[in-house]
């Protein structure tokens, strides 16, 4: 479904993402794990086309994406999460996830709302409140909802449980699980390696822009260099 070939990205001078190829298969969770600053978020950007790559391409469901705009690429299903939520603070949970519908007929949004409700009935109760009174595990839930607004082929998620109490990120990754499960492709960058590598199929670990090692997910929970490195053991 995702197919990305020789991303090397810049910030000025800096260069952040190093000669990177991988792939995602439709139908997979698959991760990108790493310590901050390795440069997951920015592969993320890229491929939404916030951030440009200075070479090779991006092909998404079959079609070149590395040149199309952002708003192009959530009509072709792919939708983006980013990392910190960024959701519209001064509007309500229900206007939040009608933004998230601008590029679906219009008489579909009442269904569409209704399916994120059923996800997430947190949502529902907090439907006519300012988002920016949510608590973060409500925020990261809207942010999701918001993205599965536009009925997205795949979804990428970058540090869905950064700030959350553990019980909330059990709740975020069962979500995560239950979209998968439901035929959503998903593109997970995380913090909490081992929760990622426990719900994902393959992983991809990151290190100052390159990609340094790859496997099923199961495998890399065995690798002793990965559990050293990000794992904790």
């Amino acid at each position: 479904m995702l197919k990305i070939t020789n991303m090397n990205v810049y910030y000025g001078n800096i260069y952040a993402i190093k000669d990177v190829s991988f792939d995602v298969g439709e139908g997979e969770i698959v991760t990108l794990i790493g310590a901050n600053g390795a440069g997951k978020s920015t592969i993320l950007k890229t491929i939404s086309g916030l951030l440009r790559s200075k070479t090779g391409s991006i092909s998404f469901a079959g079609e070149e994406i590395s040149h199309t705009a952002s708003h192009t690429i959530v009509k072709r299903g792919l939708a983006h999460v980013p990392e910190g939520r960024r959701v519209f603070l001064q509007m309500s949970v229900k206007e939040n996830l009608e933004m998230g519908h601008y590029t679906q007929p219009g008489g579909t949004m009442d269904e569409r709302i209704a399916q994120v409700y059923d996800k997430f009935p947190r949502l529902k109760e907090r439907r006519r409140q300012l988002a920016g009174t949510l608590s973060g595990g409500e925020q990261q839930m809207l942010a999701m909802g918001r993205a599965l607004m536009s009925r997205p082929k795949l979804l990428m998620l970058d540090e869905p449980s950064m700030g959350l109490a553990p019980l909330l990120v059990e709740q975020i990754f069962e979500i995560i699980k239950e979209l998968n499960a439901a035929g959503v492709t998903i593109l997970l960058v995380e913090q909490n390696a081992n929760m990622a590598l426990a719900v994902a199929h393959r992983g991809y670990v990151l290190e100052t822009g390159r990609i340094v090692t790859t496997d099923n997910a199961a495998a890399l929970l065995q690798d002793d260099a990965v559990r050293k490195a990000y794992l904790g053991g």
